[in-house]
This record gives C-alpha cells, structure tokens and sequence, in this order.
C-alpha cells in the first residue's frame, strides 16, 4: 500500500483533496437547515433564533472569501488550504460538541471561515494542476462536490434527525476530514505565486463588511421577509461598501479582488451564468423542501428521499457533459442545460399530494440539467484565465457563487412572505421565479464562444 500511495500524481492529489473539501463544505451549507428545529428544540430557544447558526456561518464565509488569493499566492496553496481545511474540521467537532446555541454559532462562525478560506484555493489548485484543453475531463471531479452534496445535504439531515441526533451532521465531517488532511499534507506540491506580494488592507476593509453585510441582509430577509429593517440597513450599507470597493480596486496596483479580470468575455459570462444557475437551483432546493413538507404534508426524510433524484441526475449529467461538450460546444450545451433547468424548475408546480414518483422525476431532471450546466461553465469561465491570475479568478468566481446562491434563498423566502403558504400558490410563484433566474443564464448563454474560439484567442493573448 505505501508503494503505490508515493506513485500519487500530484494532479491526482489535487483532484482528492479537492472533491473532499468541496464535498464537506457544499454538503454542510444544506445540511443543518433541516436539523435547525431539532437544534432549537434541544437548547430550548425559539424557531428564530436558531437562524444565527447560518447567519453566523455564511456572514463569516462571506467575509473571508476574498482575503483567500491574496494568502494562496502569498503563503502558498498548499499551506493555507490544509490550515483553512483543518480549521473547518476542528469546528465540525466543535459544532458537535456545542452545549448551547451561543458555542453553536460561534463554531459555525469558524467552520465560515474555513470554508470561505479553502474553496476559493482548493479551486485555484486544481485548475493550476490542468491546462485548460484538459479540464473538460475534469467534469466528473467538479460537478461531485459543488453540486451534488448540497443535494445530498437534506437526505443525510433528515435521516440523523429522525434515527440518530442532529450532532452527527458535524461529526460526518470527522473521518473523511481528517484522512483528507493527512494526504493532502502528504502528497500536495506547494506553489507560492508571489512570495512578497502586498497585502491590500483597504480592499480587505471593504471588502469583508461589504460582502458579510450582504450576507447578512439576504439571510435576514429569507427569515423575516423584505419588511425587515435589518435587511434594509445592513443590504444598503454592504452595498454602499462594495460600490466604494469597486472604485478603489479598479485602482489599486494589487488589488484585494483583481476585478480586471470581468474584462476577459469567458470568464465575465461563465461566472454570470453560473451566478443564475445556482440561484434557481439553491432557490427551488429551499421553496421545494417547504413545500413538500408544508404545502403537501411529506415528512423531513420523505422529503429527503424525493429530492434524492437531483443528486443522481447530476451524476449523470457529470459523465455525459464531456461527450456533450465534443458534440455540441460549450454555447449550445449551456444554453440547452439553462432551457431544462427552467423546465424542470416550472414543472414542480405540476406536483400534488402523493405523487412521489413525479417528484422524483422532476428533481432528476433539474439535477441534470444543472449539473449539465454548471461543469461546462466552471470550464468555460476559466478558458482563457491565465495560470497567474488563477488565484483571483478562484476569489471572484467563489464570492459570484455564494452570493447567488444565498440571493436563490433569499429571493424564494420573499416570495413565499409576500405571497403567503397557506395555499400552494406562493409555492408556486417561487418556483416560477428560480425558473426565471435559469432564463436568464439561457439568455447569456447565447453569446458564449465555442471552443475553437477560445482557443484562437488564447494562443493570440500569448504570442
């Protein structure tokens, strides 16, 4: 066993390390909302205040994100990846271990940091590994962790709420951790981009209560609705510092977050869409779970086992989208992936009490067509991105990805506040509306360069 553990590639390292990562921190973002009434319940604190375990969690995420290029290219990737890693895994424990809700949120507060930290660089690691006319065959890797475990994550919670305690929702994190970490320490190669690269202090001080503020107010209004003060004092003033933050990175010599980088049409339209695709995929994930539950009387773990489907569906679309990509090029493939995922989106309207099978089917179909879409686009927006300025890309595409996905959310919850749940009705219009968020990337998707393209481009770029 140890002769054939030194034969590791380093690229294959990479790839390890990467979907276990990815795998814990994508599975965890969806598993605790279905354990938050068994949490409040056991700590005898209301419904609401219980939300502070993801506020605390995504604030946190939010807020360490962009700080993660610059300690990547200036530390080196390998080190800050196991450190963030083994932050979130000390946490997880920590999570588990919580005797009240405050050491809850406070782990939490840590497991945000180290996720914030390791996703952008296990990124960044990964695409460094590949040349970009060999990432397409990484679909199977990218497609796992990114989106097949926030799948998986209510499955698995409604199964340790039901048969075990919602502690082992932290400690599932525990083994596979801590196996990761020791091969990652093993196997991974260092790579320090700029060793005495300068720390942008000005765009970290803007930057982290920007995006935590935001954060922060779409968390709040997927909770109280869009009448909440907190979402309009706390929405406007991180906005108010991501527009400050703008201006001054566009200025900067070495910028917090290289926004220079949206000059680039790949990258500029892939993390878009991407953008649209996880909105509408986080935004059904949520209104359809209330809604089977809710709306149509389906348990915590009936509810689990009908959304099982997605993940499988995305499985799928994980081991076509390299021959779909040969076949039909990366516009035609996104935009056709975008049409179905607003299809699949539209149609879980047409589920009634009882129809488990068509539930089923449905969350397949939308698991397809999103996995579909969101491998091709992590490929396409980092087609042309030099191997240099991989480390911002990594930030930026992270930042688009979690602010999309807690907008899906927050959007959803608006919807169905406005609309109200005592019918099925603003179920519905929510749904309606994650499918508009999919038409729209059909929309961006239009305008994609194939692969041919891309290539002439990039061997023009470095002549």
């Amino acid at each position: 066993m140890a002769t054939v553990l030194r034969g590791v590639r380093p690229q294959v390292a990479v790839c390890v390390c990467y979907v276990a990562a990815m795998f814990m921190n994508g599975m965890d973002a969806t598993i605790v909302n279905v354990a938050l009434p068994a949490i409040g319940a056991e700590f005898a604190v209301p419904p609401s205040a219980t939300s502070a375990i993801n506020v605390g969690y995504l604030v946190s995420l939010a807020a360490c994100i962009p700080v993660s290029g610059w300690l990547g290219d200036r530390f080196g990737t390998k080190r800050v990846f196991l450190g963030a890693f083994g932050a979130f895994v000390v946490a997880s424990a920590l999570c588990g271990l919580a005797t009240d809700l405050t050491q809850l949120t406070l782990a939490r507060v840590l497991q945000g940091a180290g996720g914030g930290v390791m996703s952008p660089v296990a990124l960044t690691m990964l695409f460094r590994a590949y040349p970009p006319h060999e990432r397409i065959r990484l679909s199977r890797v990218l497609l796992l962790p990114t989106a097949v475990a926030p799948a998986l994550g209510p499955v698995l919670g409604g199964f340790f709420v039901e048969h075990l305690t919602w502690r082992w929702g932290f400690y599932v994190n525990l083994p596979v951790g801590l196996l990761a970490l020791l091969f990652g320490a093993w196997f991974l190669a260092e790579h320090v981009e700029v060793p005495g690269k300068r720390f942008d202090g000005l765009g970290f001080a803007l930057a982290a209560p920007g995006l935590g503020l935001v954060m922060f107010a779409l968390e709040a209004v997927s909770q109280t609705g869009p009448a909440s003060p907190h979402f309009w004092a706390c929405g406007l003033a991180g906005i108010g510092c991501l527009a400050v933050l703008v201006r001054t990175q566009l200025r900067a010599e070495q910028p917090m977050l290289d926004l220079r980088l949206f000059a680039d049409a790949s990258f500029r339209r892939g993390s878009l869409i991407l953008f649209t695709c996880v909105a509408g995929f986080l935004g059904t994930l949520y209104g359809f779970t209330l809604m089977y539950q809710s709306g149509l009387g389906a348990s915590a773990w009936e509810t689990g086992l009908v959304t099982l489907p997605k993940a499988i569906g995305l499985m799928i679309a994980s081991q076509l989208v390299g021959w779909a990509h040969r076949r039909f090029g990366p516009r035609r493939l996104i935009a056709a992936s975008m049409l179905g995922a607003a299809a699949s989106f539209a149609l879980m309207n047409a589920i009634g009490p009882g129809d488990a099978w068509l539930a089923a089917t449905v969350q397949l179909a939308s698991g397809f067509f999103v996995g579909a879409a969101s491998a091709e686009l992590q490929v396409v927006a980092f087609a042309t991105i030099d191997k240099s300025a991989t480390g911002g890309a990594s930030t930026l595409f992270n930042v688009q990805r979690q602010v999309g996905s807690a907008l899906g959310v927050a959007i959803t919850a608006s919807v169905l506040a406005a609309a109200g749940t005592d019918g099925l009705g603003g179920y519905h219009l929510a749904m309606l509306v994650s499918a508009g968020f999919a038409l729209v990337g059909v929309i961006l998707a239009v305008r994609i360069e194939d692969s041919a393209q891309q290539g002439r481009k990039l061997v023009a770029a470095r002549r």
